[in-house]
């Protein structure tokens, strides 16, 4: 096996196991011996355990990002909340390992590669756009952002809870996820308050 295969073959063991046991249930020893190689190959590929998590996780992320602005095309405002449903419920479906991984909490000092870090960049990639639909429905712009987070994260959530329940079919969860949030946002108040303060 070329050095290359060898680490393509360890990254692919240990995405198994980071998905199946997290990057605390998974230890080196099980990653060489799955590989029937010694623990120094795995640190003379990756310099530990969480150089291997590293590499794993980006690769997921990039996987993800991807699948993401791929799907979201230019078009109505309803349209691009379906491709991008859509797009995670796909990634979730093609790469159900990646996605445990990424939901998973990262290790102590990862500043990025966490669920969270990803929702917030793929909810900065669409908030242009909801900003634009702000500003021709009279709404504030500036509240954009916030809302861009609470799309992208009902449907982080409900992705999250769709990897492992896998019924209703995909599309239906879209459509639902879509009705719930288009909808909502048809009868939104300019002004919002809470009804049970003073």
């Amino acid at each position: 096996m070329t050095a290359a295969e060898r680490r393509e073959q360890l990254i692919d063991i240990a995405r198994g196991l980071f998905a199946e046991r997290g990057f605390d249930g998974t230890s080196i020893e099980e990653i060489a011996s799955r590989a029937a190689v010694s623990k120094p190959v795995v640190y003379e590929h990756f310099g530990g355990k969480e150089g291997l998590y590293a590499v794993v996780v980006d690769r997921e992320v990039l996987r993800l990002l991807d699948m993401m602005q791929t799907a979201l095309t230019a078009g109505h405002p309803r349209t691009l909340l379906e491709q991008a449903a859509l797009a995670l419920l796909d990634y979730i479906e093609l790469a159900p390992d990646g996605f445990r991984i990424l939901v998973r909490d990262s290790p102590i000092g990862s500043a990025s590669g966490s669920f969270v870090s990803i929702i917030g960049d793929v909810a900065s990639r669409v908030e242009y756009i909801l900003a634009a639909e702000f500003t021709g429905r009279g709404f504030d712009a500036k509240s954009a952002p916030m809302y861009a987070q609470m799309l992208v994260g009902m449907v982080g959530t409900t992705g999250q809870w769709w990897l492992d329940a896998r019924h209703p079919a995909k599309d239906v969860v879209a459509a639902h996820l879509v009705n719930l949030a288009w909808n909502g946002l048809s009868g939104m108040e300019q002004k919002p308050t809470l009804h049970t303060r003073p």
